[in-house]
C-alpha cells in the first residue's frame, strides 16, 4: 500500500485502516474473500481515509476509534465504487492490474461492489452519530447517479462544462466531501466549521478528478496503469476534450469523442491534437482554482500540523502523478 506523506504521520492509522477492512472480509464465499482482498492490495494512497482522519484533528485530538471508523467506512465505500466504476467502464486494467471483471467476470464483480456497499453499511453504522451516517449514506447515492450521468457532447460549452463538473462531482468529489465532513463531525466542529470541511473535500475532489483526466492525456502507460486516451477509448468525455473542441482543435478530437468504439489509431491522433492545442494545461488551470479555493477555506481554523498536513493533502493533489 502507497500512503500519503504529510506534515502528521499517518501510517500507523492507515494500517489499522486496512487491517480494519480486511477483518470486514470474513465472509463464507471463499470467491467473495479473494476478489476482496485482491482489490485492496491494489495499492492507492489512501488519500480519502487519510482525509478523514486529518479533519478530524483540525480542533485538537478526536475519539481515535471514532476517526478510524469513518475512515475504515470511507475506504470500503471508495473499493466498491471502484469495482462497479470498472464494470461499468468495461475497463481491464487498473493501476497495472487486471481488473475484478477482467479477472473474475461481470457477475463476479457486480456481487464483490454490492457486497462492499453493504460492509460499508455496516461499517457506517457503527457511527454514534446520525449525522455522519446519513452524510455516508447521501455520499453512496451521489456516486451512483454520477455513474450513470454521462457527458453527453462536447458542445454547447456550457451545457457540456455543467455536465461534466456535475459528473465528477458526484463519482469522485463526493466521497472527498464525505471524508472531510464526516472527519469534522468526529472532530467536534460547528455548523460552520463542518461546512468549511465539506467544501474543501469537495474541492479538492474536483481538483483530483481533473489531474486524472489530464493525466489520461500526459502520462506513459506505465505510469498510469493503461493506455493513453483510455477514457476516449470508453467514450468518456473528459475536461481536455472540452476544453480543445473549445480552444479549435481539429476535427479529429470531436469525432474520437462521438464515436463509438473508436479506433486505436483515430484514439492516438485526438490524444496528439489535444496536447498540441495544451488543452490539458487550460483544464489544469480550473484544478489550480479549486485548489486555491479549498486552502483559504481553512483560514477559519488556528494554524497546526493538521491544517499544514490538509493543505499539504491539497497540494498533493496536483502534483500527482498516476
Amino acid at each position: 500500500m502507497s500512503q500519503l506523506a504529510t506534515a502528521i504521520d499517518l501510517s500507523s492509522e492507515l494500517q489499522r485502516v486496512d487491517s480494519a477492512v480486511l477483518k470486514r472480509f470474513e465472509s463464507r464465499s471463499i470467491l467473495l474473500n479473494a476478489a476482496s482482498r485482491y482489490l485492496l492490495s491494489s495499492g492507492g494512497k489512501r488519500m480519502r481515509a487519510s482525509l478523514a482522519l486529518l479533519a478530524a484533528r483540525l480542533l485538537g485530538e478526536p475519539d481515535a476509534e471514532r476517526a478510524l471508523n469513518i475512515a475504515t467506512a470511507i475506504e470500503m465505500i471508495h473499493a466498491a465504487s471502484l469495482v462497479h466504476d470498472d464494470l461499468i467502464d468495461t475497463a481491464d486494467v487498473r493501476r497495472g492490474r487486471p481488473t475484478v471483471h477482467s479477472k473474475w467476470g461481470g457477475n463476479v464483480a457486480l456481487m464483490v461492489g454490492d457486497y462492499l456497499f453493504a460492509l460499508a453499511a455496516e461499517q457506517m453504522a457503527e457511527a454514534s452519530d446520525p449525522r455522519i451516517i446519513k452524510t455516508l449514506a447521501r455520499g453512496v447515492v451521489r456516486i451512483c447517479e454520477a455513474e450513470l450521468s454521462p457527458v453527453t457532447d462536447v458542445v454547447p460549452l456550457q451545457r457540456t462544462l455543467e455536465q461534466y463538473f456535475a459528473k465528477i462531482g458526484g463519482k469522485t468529489a463526493a466521497l472527498f466531501e464525505c471524508a472531510a465532513e464526516s472527519g469534522m463531525m468526529v472532530g467536534g466542529g460547528n455548523d460552520r466549521e463542518v461546512e468549511a470541511l465539506r467544501q474543501f473535500g469537495y474541492e479538492i475532489g474536483l481538483a483530483f478528478q481533473i489531474v486524472d483526466d489530464i493525466l489520461d492525456f500526459t502520462a506513459d502507460e506505465q505510469t498510469l496503469g493503461k493506455p493513453a486516451g483510455h477514457d476516449l477509448q470508453e467514450g468518456t468525455i473528459t475536461l481536455p476534450v472540452i476544453y480543445a473542441v473549445e480552444m479549435g482543435a481539429s476535427e479529429v478530437v470531436r469525432e474520437a469523442a462521438q464515436t463509438f468504439e473508436p479506433s486505436p489509431e483515430l484514439v492516438a491522433a485526438a490524444v496528439a491534437e489535444v496536447r498540441r492545442i495544451c488543452a490539458t494545461k487550460r483544464a489544469f488551470a480550473d484544478a489550480e482554482r479549486l485548489v486555491a479555493n479549498a486552502v483559504k477555506r481553512l483560514a477559519i481554523f488556528p494554524d497546526s500540523a493538521a491544517k499544514d498536513a490538509l493543505i499539504e493533502l491539497a497540494e498533493l493533489v496536483l502534483r500527482r502523478k498516476m
